[in-house]
C-alpha cells in the first residue's frame, strides 16, 4: 500500500456522519503528512484501518508525534476518545476528494414472449 501514491477508501459505518455517509469513496494520498481538519485514513492499534478526522496534534505515550483522531458523528464509532493517540506513523492516508455512493438499481428485462426468436 505504501509504495502507491494515490487509492481508495470506503467509508463503512456512521461514525463520520453527516459529512461522511456509508459508501462514500474518499480518494487518498498515501504518505501526505495530516493537517489539523484533514479527514486521514488511520490504523489503530489492533490493525483496524479508519476514516476519521485529524483534530490536533499530541504526543503519544512514548513521547512520539501523534494524532488524536475524531469521529464526526461523536454518538458512532471508535476514535481516539477510546483509543488514545495515534501515532504519525499510523496515520497512513489523507482524503482528498470525496465521491458519493451511486444508488444503483436492477433494470428487470423486458417480459419474454412465447414467440420470441431465440
Amino acid at each position: 500500500m505504501r509504495g502507491r501514491r494515490w487509492g481508495w477508501a470506503i467509508v463503512r459505518g456512521r461514525s463520520m456522519e453527516p459529512g461522511l455517509r456509508e459508501g462514500d469513496r474518499l480518494l487518498v494520498r498515501w504518505g501526505r503528512p495530516a493537517r489539523e481538519g484533514d479527514v486521514v485514513l488511520a490504523e489503530f492499534a489492533d490493525g483496524t484501518l479508519a476514516v476519521k478526522r485529524a483534530v490536533e496534534r499530541r504526543t503519544t505515550r512514548t513521547g512520539a508525534p501523534g494524532w488524536w483522531l475524531l469521529s464526526d458523528n461523536a454518538a458512532e464509532g471508535v476514535d481516539s476518545r477510546h483509543r488514545g493517540v495515534v501515532p504519525e506513523e499510523h496515520v497512513h492516508a489523507v482524503a482528498r476528494v470525496l465521491v458519493r455512493r451511486c444508488l444503483m438499481r436492477h433494470i428487470p428485462p423486458p417480459p419474454v414472449s412465447e414467440h420470441a426468436p431465440l
